[in-house]
């Protein structure tokens, strides 16, 4: 494919070299077409040759010469992928644009040389094969997943392995797509798709759940049920539709002793407002949280074990007034032991327990009733399962079927009891008619 000749009239920020290489870029995803600005990318990163813009490849060159520059040229590929991406994803049409640059990488060439003096295209490839075995590669490989839905052909499509899922969950997003670093055209791009992703999902739940509502309406009278009446609509979830009213159930209508987990999570809210001590607060949580865990089960070990977990955090404030930061920092230390802890340690035996003993229905309960306490609390439980999506992400679905179903049910629970895009006040007048 001929690419063209840019203007010698154009000028650029030549204010660093990695800026004079993002202006370069912007200007062409603006003036030339998709195909040609792919061309473009393969001649300057993949083959290292042929490229037909003195001034980019000095500017390169002065980037793969300076060594602390060159330990940053994984950040600054990120930010070229994503100058394109952030471009291309604006338009359906040119959305599967970005499944064909991340190909791209497919096609490194391997460095035949091995003696101590390499060519600049030999170090160059180097440096793209670094951004390849780089977070930043990874997480562009996740957000052109998302993106690129439904854009790449059926026959080039894989075994559904769990991280083949992620459009699935937007909020994972912030964490598993973002991370140090990340370009301001890349947090962008990764919150629009977020956003609009989950008003998809609330849109397709809540027409779901209307159709289901038709169809029981018109068994209960024994009216024949006529698809050319009402439309068909797809469950949006992977649950089974016994499995996801079940859900809604829970996460909207009553869940304990009468009452549903809103009006739990308020009642909370208001009893520790303004507790004595730090310790008051620790016993008061213990409470909310051993309440919703099954009689059984909870007498067996888990009660205990959670307590012994409750007494061990921060001691040495137990008889001062916590603050708000001291309550989050509280809650961030549940998640990490009801959940998992951290990339570098991902034990998740309790809540494989949990769900071995209570069910993934239940077990989320306990989660979302957390959160509803203070919204701020949700980017710390969506980390927690940002983490466990990165540790199965290689799985085959049916092998981590119990996260997917997990996962699923996190969804739903956002959606209900956080959607601001979307009524769902009609699930409350059918789960908790009498309020």
């Amino acid at each position: 494919m001929n690419i063209p000749k840019l203007s010698k009239n154009k000028q650029f920020n030549n204010g660093g070299g990695e800026q004079y290489l993002f202006d370069h870029l912007l200007y062409c995803v603006k003036t030339e077409t998709p195909e040609q600005v792919i061309e473009r990318f393969n001649r300057l990163f993949i083959q290292a040759q042929g490229y037909d813009d003195q001034k980019v490849w000095e500017c390169l060159a002065n980037i793969i010469g300076n060594p602390k520059s060159s330990e940053q040229f994984p950040l600054t590929l990120n930010r070229c992928c994503h100058i394109l991406v952030n471009r291309w994803q604006l338009s359906p049409q040119t959305q599967g644009y970005i499944v064909d640059l991340i190909n791209c990488f497919k096609y490194v060439p391997r460095s035949l040389h091995r003696g101590y003096v390499r060519s600049f295209t030999e170090q160059l490839r180097g440096c793209v094969r670094q951004f390849i075995d780089s977070d930043y590669y990874t997480q562009l490989k996740r957000l052109a997943s998302v993106i690129g839905e439904g854009k790449i052909r059926k026959e080039e499509k894989k075994e559904e392995i769990l991280g083949n899922l992620i459009n699935r969950y937007p909020y994972l997003y912030d964490h598993c797509l973002l991370g140090v670093g990340s370009s301001i055209e890349q947090q962008e791009t990764v919150y629009k798709v977020k956003h609009e992703l989950e008003k998809k999902f609330d849109t397709n739940l809540s027409r779901f759940v209307t159709y289901q509502l038709r169809v029981a309406q018109k068994r209960e009278n024994g009216e024949p049920i006529d698809s050319r009446i009402i439309t068909p609509v797809e469950n949006p979830t992977l649950l089974s539709k016994r499995d996801l009213g079940r859900s809604l159930k829970e996460y909207v209508g009553v869940a304990e002793n009468g009452y549903s987990y809103k009006e739990l999570s308020r009642s909370f809210v208001a009893h520790t407002e303004g507790v004595r001590n730090y310790q008051i607060f620790k016993d008061n949580l213990y409470e909310y949280i051993s309440q919703s865990i099954d009689g059984k089960y909870g007498k067996n070990s888990f009660n205990k074990r959670l307590y012994e977990q409750f007494q061990g955090l921060y001691p040495e404030y137990n008889n001062k007034r916590p603050d708000e930061f001291l309550k989050t920092r509280t809650y961030s230390q549940i998640f990490n032991y009801l959940i998992v802890e951290s990339p570098q340690n991902p034990n998740h035996l309790v809540f494989m327990d949990m769900i071995s003993n209570m069910g993934t229905t239940k077990t989320i309960g306990v989660f979302l009733k957390l959160v509803l306490t203070c919204t701020r609390l949700k980017p710390y439980l969506e980390k927690r399962f940002s983490i466990l999506f990165n540790h199965y992400e290689s799985f085959s679905k049916d092998g981590a079927m119990w996260l997917v179903r997990s996962l699923e049910k996190v969804n739903v629970g956002f959606s209900v009891n956080f959607s601001n895009v979307v009524d769902m006040s009609f699930l409350k007048r059918l789960y908790l008619p009498s309020r």
